[in-house]
């Protein structure tokens, strides 16, 4: 659990993150490669006040499918997915850990690749209303979203994660892996936790990588991270 100044902490290395995606993001066109990409973070990090990020995790196109492909210097092309983890050690030494997939452009995203996106999108959103205070981890791990049989052998390894001044305890592992992995627990108020989503069929072209930090409260879940989805891969 986070004590109000280290709450204090959290907040602002999630703001001064934002901010660097956001330039990040307004950086991003096909022809610019990966690591200038990167770059951009790691400028805007250093800038507002954060200390270091501690992956490469922005990958383009075929590279997004599987995950935990490191950035690299191939070059963007027109109407790519573009997909990053921040994993922000930021300001204050507290950890900013959030994931955005965006579109390279000119055109449209196709409808594949606004299909995975929503995909993600919904089981993010829908595991973030099962972090409750009192819920125990297998309760959690039963109740989550069940994850599409096409996408289940590229899933991310968790299922949602502690984030404090690096990922942490505890961790919450998928139905698929619980009995092999998981453990039991409770979530209590105080805990800051990220939920992750990684859709990507095994084989596939491209994939989508979503994740939100959040505080749990006596009331339910708070977003921490708050940068913005995009309108355009979630389009119908």
């Amino acid at each position: 659990m986070k004590s109000g100044e280290e709450l204090k902490c959290v907040r602002a290395s999630v703001r001064a993150t934002a901010r660097a995606v956001a330039r990040l993001r307004e950086a991003m066109r096909p022809g610019v490669s990966e690591n200038e990409l990167w770059s951009v973070l790691h400028q805007g990090v250093i800038a507002l006040g954060g200390d270091y990020i501690e992956t490469r995790l922005l990958s383009s196109g075929p590279r997004t499918n599987p995950w935990f492909q490191e950035t690299g210097g191939r070059r963007l092309g027109e109407n790519e997915l573009v997909a990053l983890d921040t994993d922000v050690v930021g300001c204050h030494g507290y950890y900013c850990d959030f994931s955005r997939t965006f579109h390279s452009g000119p055109s449209e995203p196709t409808r594949q690749q606004r299909e995975l996106y929503k995909v993600a999108h919904e089981q993010v959103h829908h595991n973030i209303e099962l972090l409750r205070p009192g819920v125990s981890f297998q309760d959690y791990s039963e109740q989550a979203w069940t994850i599409p049989e096409r996408f289940a052998a590229n899933r991310y390894y968790l299922s949602a994660h502690g984030c404090g001044m690096t990922g942490e305890y505890p961790y919450l592992y998928h139905s698929l892996d619980f009995a092999d992995s998981g453990y039991d627990g409770v979530i209590e108020a105080g805990m800051t936790l990220c939920v992750e989503s990684y859709i990507g069929e095994q084989g596939g072209h491209e994939g989508v990588k979503l994740e939100q930090q959040l505080l749990v409260t006596d009331d339910g879940p708070e977003l921490l991270s708050t940068f913005p989805f995009e309108s355009a891969l979630l389009a119908t």
